[in-house]
């Protein structure tokens, strides 16, 4: 672990690979796990908002579990997260040639959402872990329906962080980025 900008960083985030390979995978991410993914609070709010916009992207079975459960669920930790459908995929998500893929970021795409998805999700294999004392730290979480993006990342030599440039910069911003291009020059001219 080392400690940028106040936040506490996995060195794996510098040192493991990662290039996600959704034609391999199919976008399972958004289908498997014990609970949905997580929210922030004023992604709850965004989320509503923005409802109408990606609603026609969504699947019948999506729309019904928003309806019933919400625009998010408290998890068994307390926290914020994703409705799911059947308690398996995102109530968010949707399957196209076989791929499950997110509503919400389809319409952002389409310009029709301002609402990219959950930094969460964005941010994936990425975790934001948030500690009592307010500081805030970046896991890498390793799961097995990501094996063929590890696996693609090694081939191509990404490291996780860089696959993720563009989530990073977007909730931590373009100096943080750089910190972790600079903490990656470091641990490899060191030999860490």
């Amino acid at each position: 672990m080392i400690e940028i900008d106040g936040k506490i960083v996995s060195t794996d985030l510098l040192t493991e690979h990662f290039a996600c390979d959704i034609a391999k995978c199919k976008g399972m991410c958004c289908v498997e796990g014990n609970a949905g993914a997580p929210l922030e609070t004023d992604e709850v709010d965004i989320l509503e908002e923005e409802f109408g916009n990606y609603r026609p992207y969504m699947t019948a079975e999506g729309i019904d579990a928003i309806e019933k459960q919400g625009f998010m669920v408290v998890d068994e930790d307390g926290d914020y997260t994703t409705p799911l459908v059947n308690d398996a995929e995102c109530a968010y998500s949707y399957t196209e040639n076989g791929i499950t893929m997110c509503a919400v970021e389809k319409a952002f795409l389409k310009g029709e959402c301002s609402f990219r998805k959950p930094v969460s999700c964005h941010l994936y294999p990425i975790r934001i872990v948030k500690f009592s004392n307010g500081t805030v730290g970046l896991n890498y979480h390793r799961w097995d329906v990501c094996r063929t993006a590890c696996e693609n990342g090694r081939r191509l030599g990404i490291p996780v962080y860089k696959a993720l440039k563009e989530p990073i910069t977007r909730h931590f911003g373009e100096e943080f980025y750089r910190a972790l291009e600079a903490a990656e020059r470091f641990i490899k001219n060191n030999g860490k």
